[in-house]
This record gives structure tokens, sequence and C-alpha cells, in this order.
């Protein structure tokens, strides 16, 4: 890396999720957030994608620290991979801390990490960097924009915002302070673009709070409630709506109990005493007296809400008559899943409230375009890079930087791992650095690659053939087999003829090698793979994985 202010991003550009951003002064490093995403149906297997860190791996003596913006998943669900091949002190606030610390204790890393709790008024300095930060409103708590205060120029990281001027939570952005931040100067603004498509400014989430309530008054039976377990001010307003209707308060799925648990030891959440009763209770109590809360609002297959609308769930059920709230919209992506599960719940005679910030029972965490240009006239920023959000959203974002004065050529539309280098306050992007995805796999973190993935697709799509063949050792000469077994190819009993047309390919195959005199094993499993290969599409259009075992006796 030169020497100079550099400025690039790991994750977040060209898609939402597993952010991380790198400000780099000289020999000091700063990453900003560590985040994971979760895969689509092409990714069979993976458990999660979090950034490639080959980077901060080659230049680990320089990194100074973590700085968290806020407790999302795609900002601190890649923390524990992160920790195990870096293990650099964490900034972030107290509920962010809280948790992280979930996170760090399930991984079994909480005791060798060094967690710095820090707040809106908070300065520290790493080498010739001084940075401190500004309140910003979003969907969780104890959101924080970051200042880089470096030799070039100050450097802004938004983190995730929207201008909500009645809070739920009493956390309102801090406008004065951007503005004096701003009319101090900002060379380089990093925005998130999320809605940078949708036209208007963000609704307040009290707007929820109202429809939710109006829900629970006419409620006849059983109340069900589905949202983000991080979205604390959503369920506040829950708690108030049961408040008010004399309802008892259950929990169901292990983050929405975690995260309230958290949440209500540092006063981020108020329940009355007595009020949250265990799962197991539910059915002790008159219908009209319940409320449940639950994860699952994104089609989750294993989470509460799914397990509940296939009546699955052992402890308590869906009935009819009782009433299923979605307050919250699917992320992109996740719309088929939720669509399966209000499905499953009209089936289950059920009254079922859902369709996001078109119904009110949703409003976005994320600032629309005028919050956006908001952000982007108090900071005025000479240069400007669209971050978090897909190539569309960072080209609309920076139509909207332009129509507020930033000029065009100063704005960076960056991939990840293209370098933004600011040289005499001039900034200029020429260079790039390794980035990419890495693959958790169960236990398994980046040992899953794009062969491993390809194979696991043919496996999904044309199923196995396994040819077993023992040889003599002395002689080479065939003792048993070729004996073929399929697995989501198929079905043996309806498929005979087939299979031995293909026993004596394999035979014939392995008889020409021998009269070739070529005895080589690798050999005779090409020579398997083609003529099988060959014969088994001819006759079926499919592709399955093909897999010789020869043995030797």
């Amino acid at each position: 890396m030169e020497n100079g202010l550099s400025i690039f991003a790991l994750g977040g550009i060209n898609e939402i999720g597993k952010n991380m951003y790198v400000v780099q002064y000289d020999d000091d490093i700063l990453v900003i957030d560590c985040g994971g995403k979760f895969p689509d149906e092409s990714l069979l297997g993976i458990d999660l994608i979090i950034p490639d860190l080959t980077y901060l791996e080659d230049n680990q003596e320089k990194i100074r620290g973590l700085l968290i913006t806020h407790g999302h998943e795609d900002h601190i669900g890649g923390i524990p991979y992160f920790l195990k091949k870096l293990n650099v002190p964490i900034y972030a606030t107290r509920f962010t801390l809280g948790l992280i610390e979930l996170k760090l204790t399930e991984h079994r890393l909480l005791a060798d990490s060094e967690l710095h709790p820090i707040d809106a008024d908070s300065t520290l300095t790493f080498g010739k960097m001084l940075v401190s930060f500004f309140k910003v409103n979003h969907s969780i708590p104890d959101c924080l924009g970051i200042v880089f205060d470096t030799p070039e120029g100050k450097v802004v990281h938004t983190g995730d915002f929207k201008f909500d001027l009645t809070p739920v939570n009493d956390q309102h952005s801090d406008i004065h302070r951007m503005a004096e931040i701003g009319r101090e100067g900002v060379l380089v603004l990093l925005s998130e673009s999320t809605n940078a498509e949708r036209s208007g400014s963000t609704p307040t989430e009290l707007k929820v709070g109202h429809v939710i309530e109006e829900a629970f008054m006419k409620a006849t039976r059983k109340v069900f409630v589905s949202t983000f377990a991080s979205n604390i001010s959503r369920i506040q307003q829950v708690v108030e709506a049961a408040m008010k209707t004399n309802r008892k308060l259950a929990l169901l799925g292990r983050s929405m109990v975690n995260v309230v648990d958290v949440a209500v030891e540092r006063g981020y959440l108020h329940i009355p005493d007595g009020m949250l009763i265990d799962v197991q209770e539910v059915n002790n109590l008159a219908p009209e007296k319940v409320c449940i809360l639950c994860t699952g609002s994104q089609g989750e297959p294993l989470a509460a809400l799914s397990r509940l609308s296939t009546a699955s769930y052992r402890d308590v059920q869906i009935l009819p008559e009782d009433t299923v709230i979605l307050a919250a919209g699917p992320i992109p992506g996740n719309e088929k899943n939720v669509s399966r599960i209000i499905d499953n719940l009209f089936q289950l005679g059920a009254v079922v409230l859902y369709g996001g910030s078109a119904t009110g029972m949703h409003v976005s965490g994320h600032g629309y375009q005028e919050d956006l240009k908001l952000m982007l006239t108090l900071m005025q920023p000479t240069y400007f890079i669209p971050i978090h959000g897909e190539y569309r959203m960072l080209h609309q974002h920076k139509s909207l930087a332009v129509s507020v004065g930033v000029h065009p050529e100063n704005v960076f539309i960056i991939q990840n791992g293209d370098v933004v280098d600011v040289k005499n306050s001039e900034a200029r992007q020429t260079r790039k650095i390794p980035a990419g995805d890495t693959y958790v796999d169960g236990i398994g973190v980046g040992d899953v690659g794009d062969i491993i993935l390809r194979d696991r697709k043919q496996l999904s799509e044309d199923g196995m053939v396994v040819i077993v063949v023992t040889l003599s050792k002395r002689d080479q000469k065939i003792l048993s087999g070729p004996d073929t077994i399929t697995r989501g190819f198929v079905f043996n009993r309806d498929s005979e003829e087939l299979l031995k047309e293909t026993n004596r390919r394999v035979k014939k195959a392995i008889l020409d090698l021998q009269s070739e005199r070529n005895y080589q094993w690798n050999a005779m499993k090409r020579e398997i793979k083609k003529s099988v290969g060959q014969y088994l599409f001819a006759q079926t259009k499919r592709k399955p994985m093909i897999l010789p075992f020869i043995i030797e006796v």
C-alpha cells in the first residue's frame, strides 16, 4: 500500500450485506464493520458469506482496530470469523457490543477478545488519524456515523441511517453535529445507498405503532407478531400495544430471546414486570390475553414463524381466527419464502396482516432520496463514494449527489477491492486489491470454493452414478462387477436395461485399455467417465456425477 490516504471496500458494494470498509493512512489501517450475508439458493449448503480477508491478513500488523457502526447482521455477522484470523480491538456502542458478545460467546472467543465501548462523544487516536463519531437514527439502537480526521482531510462514513424526527426510542440523528462536520470541510463522504431509488422521505417509526395498536384492538384471539429481533423500537411498540389490550407476551425464536435479553438488561427495551411468560404458559391463558413475538419475518425455513405456519411448533399453534402480523418487509430475494408462509397461515384460518410499508406494518430503517440528499447537503463533500447497495442504487445515489452540487467527476462508483487513493487532497481510483466472498459451511471457513459448489449443483440437478469394479492384483482381470449404483439419477428397478448397458460399456473401456497394456487406474477412471457419460447423456439428456471405484484384491 502506498503512503498517504487510501479508502476501499472489501464488502458492501453491488450487494446488500457483508459490509466491510477500510480507511488507511500510511501504516495505520482501520476497518469499518464486518458483516455477513446469507446465501441465495444457488449456493448449496453454504451457511454464511463473509468478506475475503486476504489483504487484511497480509497487512495484519498495520490494523489498529475494527469500528462497528451498528449491530445488524450485515455489519457484525462476520466478526467471529474475523477474530479467529485477526484478533484486533473492537470499538462499538453498548447495545452493539451486547450483540457482539452473544456471537463471541457462542464461538468461545469472548475471553480472548478486546472490546471497547464508545458513544457519540468518544474520540480515538490511531497514528495520524483522529476518529470521532456522530449519532444517526436507524432501525436498531445506538447507531453511529464515523469521522476520520487525517492530514489529507476528513473522511466520513455515515453508517446506515434515516432522518426520523419523531423516533420511538428518542435517538435522534444529530443534525447539528453533521452540519458542523460539513462546515469544517469533508474531503470524502461514504454514504449508504439502500433506498436511493425511493422518492420522498422515509416514514417515521411511530406510524407503525399506531397500525399495530389498531390491529391488537381488533384481534379476537391470540396475536402473533413477527419482526426483526434487532428492531427494538418495533418490539417496544408491540409491548405497548399488548399492555393496552391487557395481553401477556411470549417470545419465540433464539435470536428474539437473546436480543430482547440484551436490550432489557442494558436499558434499551422496557417490559413491565410480570408481562413476559414462557411459551409453555400460552395454552393456560385465554386466547385474547396472549401476544406472541417471534422470529421468521423473512421466511427462514427453521425460524419460529415458518414452523408455526406448518403446525410443527411443539408448544403453541396458530388456530382459526388468530391474528398474525408480519411487521417487516421482505428483503429482496426472500419474497418467495415469505409468500409461502403467508399462504400457509391463510390455510390455517388465521387473520394475516402483511404487506410491509404498503399497509403501514413496516417502515424502512434506510433513508429515501430526500434523506440521502439531506445528508449530502449537510456534509458538503468534495468527493463522494456511494456504498451499501447494488449498482443501480449506487448510480441513483450519484445522481442525487450531483443534484445537490457534487461535481460528477468527483463521484466514485467502485467495486469491492477498488482503491481510492488521496494525495494532496486529490482523490483517484487507479488500482485494486484482492476482494471477494468467503463461504462458511458448518465449521469450515473458506474451504468451499467454486469447484465444490459446481459439484453440489450437479448432484442436486442430475444426481450421481457410482461404478464399482474389482480387479485381480496379480493379472488385473475383472473379478466382480462392474456394479452400478445410482442416487438421484434414475430408479434402478425401472432402468435395468440402461444399467446393464452402462456396465457393459465400463467393462469394454477397461478391456480396451488392458489390450493396450495400460493398467493405470487414472486412465481407467477417465475412460469410464467418458464412455458412461456420453452414453447416459445420449439416453437421458442428463449429466450425473460419475464416480468410478476400482478395487484391487
